[in-house]
């Protein structure tokens, strides 16, 4: 496939910083050995993680992103030193949480690898290494790690595929195409593992696909069932489309969803609508910028919230709510708690039939929304939504007030933590093409997109601790300096850890009040995951370190250009994993 001329411009206007090089790797494994006596991975154990392991994309089903352990607590953080690091090979941004099972820890990394090392000293065990092919190019080349089940390790690829691997040599199990990465399709999260399916949503959502869920057999890779996000004629939705506009109207699910194991439902984030333009497809655009309630076991679409509607402003909902029992006004809600990209703190109630708004409000500046009425339908202020051949400016920026980024809830204080980004705002011009497959299909020209801060700013990123019963903000930590793109964990010793800034700092704070207790430089900048384990009576803290994708694209076009702010971040991908000095 050749690089057209729109990808060109992509390309130099920054938005890319990633040639493919796999021609140059193998798919190969089990360089080193195999583990020995490997833990096998069981529905109980998924859904009752020890506390010593770290065996889902946010440790628990209900993604709160909240480790139990406290031996590294407020009081000792302070002499939290590195005890071993491990260089992964490549660079682009190292977006996957180390995943841990009694002592072997996985980490993927961009170009389709997957490593096995001993999660106590750093020792490498095996190394899978995907082939991938010469002509693949997407706009998000990273991954968000493997998923565990039995004796098993899935992967989702780049190039569009779902491969299962032995967890405890590496060796290929099965692999099993999804759909064709030519026209755009690719995909990067970590799959999420209920019950032995193997449940993944694609990416591609800025090359005109129409996004889905779909569920493979743990055991041979088979299709179980395929769920659109985008309802096609006769289903319930379609009429918020007109014409043809769903065939290709995007709504990727791309982010790793969290599951309630009491009703057995699989709770789904779903991107934006393509092209940007909410013109060019006219009504609400269900399923995109929305949750989905999913079955597990058929896939059906139990109910939904949409969190806006003909979303135009690239406002991906792909980062799942987190699924949390709150005490409000003397009753207990079964919430789904969500920090929007579209600037809202959003608070649902899930019930088997029906989600149901409860609150909502900014958690950064915007100029976009007039209110929220009370079915939880935004008002859309009409200066500062993107039509064809005007330009339009909003706030906050197409990156929005937190993007793929989880926040995180600790069950000690409450509290929800949120990586925010404020004071960032952008606009465009619409314009209407024709979609030519495997094009990037934005509704308008790259170099066009214009990130600008507003007047007087004094900060960037925020770090945000919100009251998600009351609505109120208890504290923030600002950075002056740096956008904030990283994922937070919070846990039992009243800490929250999260990297996320161009300074290549990891850091932790005191979860009550904000205060900055410990922070560590690394390689390079992070905007992976923090995660907590134990092992033989010992906490540890694992992060990868390794900027690129985003979070880079922030830099390059807001911080440095915008700001005079220069930072340049080294790109190089290396595992840091934190002990107590003794």
């Amino acid at each position: 496939m050749k690089t057209s001329s729109t990808r060109k411009q992509w390309l130099l206007s920054g938005f890319v910083a990633f040639t493919c090089l796999a021609s140059t790797l193998a798919s190969t494994a089990a360089i080193s050995g195999p583990i020995e006596n490997y833990s096998p991975v069981t529905a109980q154990r998924l859904e009752n993680p020890e506390p010593n392991n770290w065996m889902l994309y946010r440790r628990t089903y209900d993604g709160h992103g909240y480790s139990p352990l406290d031996q590294i607590n407020t009081s000792n953080v302070k002499n939290l030193t590195p005890v071993w690091t491990f260089a992964t090979g490549v660079v682009e941004g190292h977006q996957a949480p180390p995943i841990v099972n009694n002592g072997a820890m996985f980490v993927t990394t961009p170009m389709g690898q997957v490593i096995a090392l001993n999660a106590k000293t750093g020792d490498e065990y095996w190394r899978y290494k995907r082939q991938l092919p010469d002509d693949l190019f997407q706009l998000h080349p990273t991954n968000r790690g493997v998923g565990l089940w039995e004796d098993k390790l899935y992967l989702a690829t780049t190039d569009d595929h779902v491969v299962a691997l032995d967890a405890k040599t590496g060796k290929v199990l099965w692999d099993t195409k999804v759909q064709d990465y030519r026209k755009g399709q690719y995909l990067t999260l970590m799959p999420l593992i209920v019950d032995g399916k193997v449940i993944v949503g694609g990416s591609g959502g800025e090359f005109g696909v129409r996004g889905y869920v779909v569920a493979y057999d743990a055991k041979d890779g088979k299709e179980l069932w395929r769920t659109y996000t985008i309802p096609g004629e006769g289903e319930p939705g379609h009429d918020t489309w007109q014409g043809d506009d769903w065939k290709n109207g995007g709504g990727s699910a791309w982010m790793t969803g969290n599951y309630d194991k009491e009703t057995k439902t699989i709770y789904w984030g779903v991107g934006n609508a393509a092209p940007w333009p909410g013109e060019t497809h006219p009504g609400d655009n269900l399923y995109t910028a929305s949750v989905l309630a999913l079955d597990p076991e058929t896939g059906k679409i139990k109910t939904h919230f949409q969190y806006h509607q003909n979303d135009s402003w690239d406002w991906d909902e792909v980062d799942a709510p987190m699924l949390i029992d709150l005490q409000r006004n003397g009753r207990t809600i079964k919430s789904l708690v969500h920090p929007g990209r579209d600037a809202i703190f959003w608070v649902l109630e899930r019930t088997p039939t029906k989600i149901n708004y409860v609150a909502g409000w900014p958690f950064v500046y915007t100029d976009v929304w007039k209110g929220i009425d009370e079915t939880g339908k935004p008002i859309v202020d009409p200066a500062h939504k993107p039509v064809i051949g005007k330009r339009v400016e909003f706030c906050p920026s197409l990156w929005g007030g937190k993007d793929w980024p989880s926040a995180a809830y600790s069950q000690r204080t409450g509290l929800v933590y949120v990586p925010a980004n404020e004071n960032f705002c952008g606009g465009f011009t619409g314009e209407k093409v024709p979609l030519k497959p495997g094009e990037l299909w934005l509704g308008t020209k790259p170099e066009d997109i214009g990130l600008k801060t507003r007047p007087g700013a004094d900060h960037f990123g925020e770090l945000q601790a919100w009251d998600p019963v009351t609505g109120k903000k208890i504290w923030q930590h600002n950075f002056p300096k740096s956008q904030l793109f990283g994922s937070v964990t919070a846990t039992a010793g009243d800490l929250v850890f999260v990297g996320g800034t161009n300074d290549r700092n990891f850091r932790a704070f005191h979860a009550k009040t904000g205060e900055l207790l410990w922070e560590q430089k690394t390689n390079s900048g992070i905007v992976g995951m923090p995660v907590s384990y134990e092992i033989d009576g010992t906490q540890y803290i694992a992060i990868q370190s390794g900027w690129g994708v985003d979070a880079q694209r922030i830099q390059d076009a807001l911080v440095t250009n915008n700001i005079g702010i220069e930072a340049n971040v080294p790109q190089g991908g290396v595992v840091w994993v934190f002990a107590l000095k003794k």
